[in-house]
């Protein structure tokens, strides 16, 4: 029997937790028409970046919508805002067609929403340290003037960033970004003299998953990454544990796992991103120390 240890900080995080519970609630609680028949739940792009959530919802009868302009061929009903967020124009192209809205964001990405609001309105210049293709930075820009926003998730972006002279800027962040990259990118930014205000809007299950995660992958002959392959967060989560312990393994489920990889190995760890059900980390969990 091998000695497997999982990152205390695996698995959901609160606002992932949060959207899920709010799908399934809408899902007991949705009342029949007048024909018998159920309205129609959507959500808006998958709830969270986990394949097995999404199916599991789809099965249930909750219908993803990934783009506004599908919105015109489907029937009126309730449609669930992702846990990443959208943005401001989103919400209200959807109230303007007649659905029922259920804002299931993360609170945390709630908050960076109303950041780039008052920072914009101010007068600053936003930046946005982060992948600028995530789900949750594209509903971020959309709370402020796409002319004043610049993302930025490398350090040749960083590097090349400006704004005219006199100009303030606000930095904030993608929550899941990685924190020490993030500190890197920001001073950068900071060296270049302008009048900056930073905001770490990283969120705090973010870092702690992280900082516990690398401290696991130092410890052990072997690590195992559990999650979405659409997950930025787990995505990050591979990167620093690749970079303890070489025999590191990203999968989403059991069966993305080569027994042999671990058949000579006896301490491993395992970590999951934030969108990852306990159920599958603890069957990752039992096979690996029982039949691996």
């Amino acid at each position: 029997m091998k000695n497997v240890r999982v990152a205390k900080s695996a698995g959901f995080c609160f606002g992932v937790k949060r959207a899920v519970d709010m799908v399934y609630a809408q899902l007991e609680t949705n009342d029949e028409t007048k024909d018998g028949i159920k309205d129609p739940i959507y959500t808006y792009g998958p709830i969270i970046h986990n394949e097995e959530v999404v199916k599991d919802l789809e099965a249930k009868g909750v219908t993803v919508i990934h783009d506004i302009s599908e919105i015109e061929e489907s029937e009126k009903g309730t449609i669930v805002i992702r846990s990443h967020g959208v943005g401001e124009k989103i919400y209200q192209t959807l109230e303007n067609a007649g659905y029922h809205i259920v804002d299931a964001t993360c609170p945390f990405v709630k908050k960076i929403h109303r950041h780039v609001r008052e920072y914009g309105d101010a007068g600053y210049h936003v930046v946005i340290i982060g992948n600028a293709s995530h789900p949750e930075v594209e509903g971020i820009r959309g709370w402020g003037n796409e002319e004043e926003i610049t993302v930025i998730g490398t350090r040749e972006a960083a590097e090349n960033f400006r704004v005219s002279a006199g100009k303030k800027v606000c930095i904030v962040s993608q929550t899941t970004f990685n924190y020490n990259k993030f500190q890197e990118l920001v001073e950068i930014i900071n060296k270049k003299g302008y009048d900056i205000i930073v905001l770490n809007t990283i969120c705090n299950a973010t870092e702690e998953r992280q900082t516990q995660s690398r401290a696991l992958a130092k410890e052990v002959e072997a690590m195992i990454v559990v999650g979405g392959k659409s997950s930025s967060n787990t995505q990050k989560l591979f990167e620093i544990c690749k970079n303890e312990c070489a025999n590191t393994y990203y999968i989403q489920t059991i069966d993305d796992l080569d027994p042999a990889v671990l058949r000579t190995i006896d301490n491993v760890g395992i970590t999951a991103g934030a969108s990852t059900p306990n159920k599958i980390i603890e069957e990752v969990q039992n096979n690996v120390r029982n039949e691996f």
